[in-house]
């Protein structure tokens, strides 16, 4: 069971997010809040799978800060962006920021479900029109990987799977899978093909 926390400073929206959702059979909304500080409170205690945030959250953190905090813990859940706004900046602030993925409010509904499930398989999380904005603005510049994002994108220029990438770098397979997501979003690649093609033309795969 996938463990969902809503964050959304809109009652309504998040009333409507859990309704949506707790139709699915995998899925389970397990709390909400109405601010980023108050998400952030509740986590150890919701332990959520998941945590669906919105951008903009009124007074107070944003969604991108949320997900910094969130990233930061020792076993942070995925996060993914619901929002109605599609600017390029806040796409790239985002990503940038560990969301596993960005999608609009005005997404069908199943659209959401599926990309609450894609980001817990691991898999980038952006629409086809969003994705290419992503992409334009990151490869402008190298994107900056982590230490362990790049050492996990050398194993799989390899040919490596995730299973022998986490046996050759002692940790975990979930971690593989984050530090894919990571740096898929960095590059604004929607899979490891396209992950290792923009990584070799950035010239980091040595």
């Amino acid at each position: 069971m996938i463990r969902v926390l809503v964050v959304d400073d809109h009652p309504v929206i998040r009333g409507g997010l859990a309704a949506l959702l707790s139709g699915e059979p995998d899925l389970q909304v397990v709390a909400s809040a109405a601010s980023g500080e108050e998400a952030l409170a509740m986590v150890d205690d919701v332990r959520p799978s998941l945590v669906l945030c919105d951008l903009r959250l009124g007074p107070g953190i944003d969604g991108v800060e949320v997900t910094t905090a969130l990233r930061a813990l020792p076993d942070p859940p995925a996060v993914l962006i619901l929002t109605t706004f599609d600017n390029d900046s806040d796409i790239v602030r985002a990503v940038m920021a560990g969301a596993a993925g960005y999608l609009l409010k005005d997404a069908p509904a199943e659209a959401i479900a599926d990309g609450i499930r894609d980001a817990i398989a691991g898999r980038l999380v952006l629409t086809p029109e969003l994705l290419g904005r992503v992409s334009d603005r990151m490869t402008k510049g190298v994107p900056d990987l982590s230490e362990r994002e790049l050492a996990v994108l050398r194993e799989v220029a390899l040919g490596r799977t995730n299973r022998e990438v986490a046996k050759a770098l002692f940790i975990s397979e979930a971690t593989v899978k984050t530090h894919l997501v990571h740096a898929y979003s960095k590059l604004g690649a929607g899979n490891r093909t396209e992950a290792l093609a923009r990584a070799r033309d950035h010239g980091l795969l040595g």
